[in-house]
């Protein structure tokens, strides 16, 4: 529960500061995380990047304004933080599908996204199959891209990463460094610091990287196991956000904030559904 009220008081502080500047740093600290892990989290919980969620509320508030004040459109564009009539009238239009001008007439058919709210609610009791292990360290070898704060970015460059990995060479060549479990194909987000954000796609093993390839120990830890069926990256967000919202609030677990795993088939560069499982550490 105490997650869960954790992510409720950041959102109040977007709430509160939709006409000011929001600072992501601030929004983490509140829940108690890296900006980084924060930004992952909420895309998995809401559905939608943290950046399109501020974007979306300040332009539902922006259209409030325009249609019951006399305010004009260059105001409210200051107000919500856009120096550029240009920049307001593109968020806007991506937004509403129309102009903020437009949008002033009576009768115009506008978008409102209510702000998320973080709370338990029933779900019908469908159970997640998990399990705990425990693990000595973790050597990953394979290969990887630089990520950006912005998860509305991270979310079109890891697909496309994927979708480069899987049609080269070097993907066969990582599947046979494979030897330690967790056994198969690995996609992990790795925070190093504010400027050292990657994404791996790689394998566990005891061989050192080859050259063209990197490596990256993760600590001993515990770890919980969630093992699914489906469409891998739709199972993948599927299974992040109920750890976040049905497992971690109840289970007397915290976050670790070591890397998530992701793990897939080894060597079918084809599929795009099967069995997964999702390695998240725990303490």
């Amino acid at each position: 529960m105490e997650w869960l009220k954790k992510l409720g008081a950041a959102i109040d502080y977007i709430e509160n500061n939709l006409d000011k500047e929001i600072s992501y740093d601030e929004a983490a600290r509140i829940a108690c995380c890296s900006p980084c892990y924060f930004q992952r989290i909420f895309s998995y919980v809401s559905g939608v990047s943290l950046s399109e969620y501020i974007r979306r509320r300040k332009m539902t508030q922006a259209a409030f304004e325009l249609q019951r004040t006399e305010a004009k459109v260059i105001d409210i564009a200051l107000k919500y933080g856009y120096s550029s009539p240009t920049s307001f009238n593109r968020a806007f239009q991506n937004v509403h599908g129309i102009t903020p001008a437009a949008a002033k007439s009576m009768g115009s058919m506008l978008q409102a996204y209510p702000s998320i709210q973080f709370k338990v609610e029933l779900t019908g009791g469908s159970g997640i199959a998990y399990h705990i292990a425990e693990r000595q360290p973790l050597h990953i070898v394979g290969i990887r891209i630089p990520l950006v704060w912005d998860m509305e970015v991270n979310l079109r460059i890891v697909p496309d990463f994927w979708k480069g990995v899987l049609q080269g060479n070097q993907f066969l060549e990582i599947c046979k460094l494979s030897n330690q479990e967790p056994n198969g194909i690995l996609g992990i987000s790795v925070y190093e610091s504010p400027k050292e954000i990657y994404y791996y796609i790689g394998v566990a093993t005891t061989v050192s990287a080859p050259a063209g390839m990197y490596e990256y120990e993760i600590p001993a830890a515990t770890w919980v196991i969630f093992e699914s069926d489906g469409r891998f990256q739709e199972d993948v967000q599927r299974v992040f956000r109920r750890f976040c919202t049905e497992w971690l609030p109840f289970s007397g677990y915290q976050y670790a904030k070591l890397p998530d795993i992701e793990v897939y088939p080894v060597c079918d560069s084809r599929a795009a559904h099967g069995h997964s499982k999702v390695w998240i550490a725990i303490k």
